[in-house]
Parts: structure tokens; C-alpha cells; sequence
């Protein structure tokens, strides 16, 4: 059962606490990443995302908030009885654009439309759009400027000036193959962890925020998990994936035919101590604060990856935690660089690709 309303973490401006040389470390982690935003652009001659530069498939839906949903979850755009247009990206977590036969950590971001009151913001206050970014994990391994910082710049080191090899095989933030790094000997520039996200089916997967977010009065993390049987059917099934776009194609032959249901939750902060935020690579248990939900996505069966929905989602659309109400603002270090990395990233694509910025003010406007 849910812990009381009075064990929840209550939001103040304490709940965050700045880290040394903060400032600093964050404009040289985006110097950098606008420096590999750059190689990738003449490699491709076309910009793409630092992060999550593939996607998989694009999806129309509905988020249902139920009628009963109970007070201390009745925050920010979550108000009972509402319905809201989304549309679902779904991708790798790589910037760059890898072939699928790669094993990368996966991506869900949510974008939320119809959502009123001003946003975080300034130049989008008046836009109507929620977007909650999340992968299928429970933590980010750098889950602090300064360890993110230090990852970015070995991974630019490794791009720009790197064998070969050693590019293909940076397959998610702080995951390398070991043995290949051993055989072109840069093992020692880099930091090493195995690799821990086999190819489950991406429908069956649960997905998480990077870090929490202030969620009204309280402290979260919010979720994605399958709900409908078709799906929740498909959790933790390994797929074999041969050809360089067999995530999209999975994707595509799916929703052909069939729709499907998520279930929109939150998992709320009852303890700084072991549900901290301003260290995004420590687990919530969830033993401590189960997942509670918030509402349910419903997904018809649709034609998931159009030309037309691509170019929209990939080269029109832009995905950020910021574009966001003031209640469900991105909290902890992890994510006070991540505002100044998505803001430059997303200027510079749009910029390169000739494409205007837009948030979608009604679901109509996402292609067939």
C-alpha cells in the first residue's frame, strides 16, 4: 500500500543543493557536446540529437487522468478526469545513428499536449505542452555534473579523435565494451562498465525520468509501464534483432494491427537519505515508495513510423524535461546542465536542418 500523504517528501527550495564548480563544469559539458554536434553534422550533413538520435517509432495516443485519482497525486497537469493528446518517441539512447544489431539503452519521451498554465520557460510560457523524458532504467550510472562532465569529455575525445572501433561501440552513457576497448588499447582513458541492457522487446519495457522531478508539492519519479495484456505480455522478451532497423520494424508490424495500453505513475520521495536527488545513479527502492498511477495511455493501432510522422518527430519536434509547468520542473545537478545542453542542442539542429521550432498545439497536427 501507498505510505501516508505526511511521508512524502515535501517540495522547498532546499530540496536541491548546488554542487561545486556546478556552473563551470556544465558549460564545458555542452562545449563539448556542441563540438560533437558539429562532427556529427559532417559525417551525416544532416544535425541530429546528442542523445537519443534514432528513433524507433511515433505514436498517437490519449492520456486518461482518472476522475478518482487521489489528492497527493492530483498534481500539476495531472487533474482528475482530463484527457490529453500524446505523442510517444521511441529510440536509442546514442547520438548517433547506429544500427539497430547494437545493444543501446532505450528511450520513451512523452510529449503532452493540451496542457495549460504558463511553463518553466520564458520563451515557451504560453505554449500548451508537458514532456516527460524517460529510458528503460531506474538510474543514470553519471548521475552527477561532475561524473557526467567527466564522461562527456572522454566520450569526445573517443569521436572525434578515437579509432574507428572504439565510436561503434558506445552504445549508451558509460557502457563500453570491454574487450574491444582492451584490443585498441585506450581502456585506460575511459571508464568502464559491463554492459546491462540486453535486447528486450522495447513494447514490454518499463521506463523512468533521468532523475526526479518536482511533482507539485512533493518529489518524483515518473514512470511508464505496459498495462494492456498485449504488451505486458512482451516484458522482459528477448528479441534477436539482425537487420540495422529492427527496432522500427517490430514497432511498425505491432501497432499495424493492434493498439495498446500504458500506465502513466509516479513513485514519490518519502526520504532524501535513500531517494536522493542530487544523485541520479542511486535506485529508488521500491519497497520504500511503490510506483502509484496517474493515468493510462491509450494507443490505437496506427501506421508508427511514416515518412512524413518521421521527418515531424525527428527534425520538427523537439523533446525536453524543461518544456514543462513550473510543478513538474527537472531537479538535481544531472539535470540543471541538462537545460543549457538541450537549449543549445535544439538550437543548432533546427538551425542546420532549416526546420522551424514548434510545439504541436493540437494532436491533428502530428502527420499520419
Amino acid at each position: 500500500m501507498p505510505n501516508p500523504t505526511n511521508s512524502y517528501v515535501r517540495y522547498a527550495d532546499g530540496v536541491e543543493q548546488i554542487q561545486p564548480n556546478e556552473d563551470q563544469l556544465g558549460d564545458e559539458t555542452v562545449a563539448s557536446m556542441a563540438r560533437v554536434n558539429r562532427f556529427m553534422f559532417e559525417k551525416n550533413r544532416h544535425a541530429i540529437r546528442d542523445a537519443h538520435a534514432k528513433s524507433h517509432g511515433i505514436l498517437r495516443g490519449e492520456l486518461h487522468i482518472p476522475a478518482d485519482l487521489p489528492a497527493h497525486l492530483a498534481q500539476g497537469m495531472f487533474v482528475p478526469g482530463k484527457t490529453y493528446g500524446v505523442i510517444i518517441r521511441l529510440s536509442s539512447a546514442p547520438g548517433a545513428i547506429d544500427p539497430d544489431t547494437q545493444a543501446a539503452v532505450k528511450g520513451c519521451a512523452v510529449k503532452i499536449i493540451g496542457v495549460e498554465g504558463r511553463k518553466f520557460l520564458a520563451d515557451q510560457a504560453d505554449e500548451l505542452t508537458q514532456d516527460f523524458l524517460m529510458v528503460n532504467d531506474t538510474i543514470i550510472p553519471t548521475g552527477d555534473v561532475k561524473s557526467y562532465h567527466d564522461l562527456q569529455l572522454r566520450q569526445e575525445k573517443v569521436i572525434l579523435h578515437g579509432p574507428q572501433i572504439a565510436q561503434a561501440i558506445i552504445t549508451e552513457a558509460g557502457t563500453l565494451i570491454n574487450q574491444a576497448l582492451d584490443a585498441v588499447g585506450i581502456k585506460k582513458e575511459l571508464p568502464l562498465v559491463a554492459p546491462v541492457h540486453p535486447n528486450n522487446n522495447i513494447l514490454g519495457e518499463t521506463y523512468t525520468t533521468l532523475g526526479s522531478i518536482r511533482f507539485g508539492d512533493y518529489v518524483a519519479k515518473v514512470g511508464l509501464a505496459p498495462l494492456s495484456a498485449n504488451v505486458q505480455a512482451l516484458a522482459g522478451q528477448k528479441v534477436d534483432i539482425t537487420e540495422p532497423g529492427g527496432w522500427r520494424d517490430l514497432v511498425v508490424d505491432f501497432f499495424k494491427n493492434q493498439g495498446a495500453e500504458y500506465e502513466l505513475r509516479a513513485q514519490l520521495c518519502t526520504d532524501l537519505n535513500t531517494m536522493p536527488v542530487e544523485d541520479a545513479s542511486i535506485d529508488w527502492p521500491q519497497d520504500q515508495s511503490p510506483y502509484q498511477a496517474l493515468g493510462r495511455i491509450v494507443i490505437p493501432a496506427q501506421d508508427a513510423y511514416s515518412p512524413a510522422r518521421r521527418v515531424f518527430a525527428d527534425d520538427v519536434l523537439s523533446f525536453n524535461p524543461f518544456h514543462c509547468l513550473p510543478e513538474h520542473r527537472p531537479l538535481g545537478s544531472i539535470n540543471r546542465v541538462r537545460i543549457k545542453a538541450y537549449e543549445s542542442s535544439t538550437a543548432y539542429r533546427h538551425h542546420m536542418n532549416a526546420q522551424p521550432r514548434r510545439e504541436p498545439r493540437d494532436i491533428s497536427e502530428l502527420p499520419d
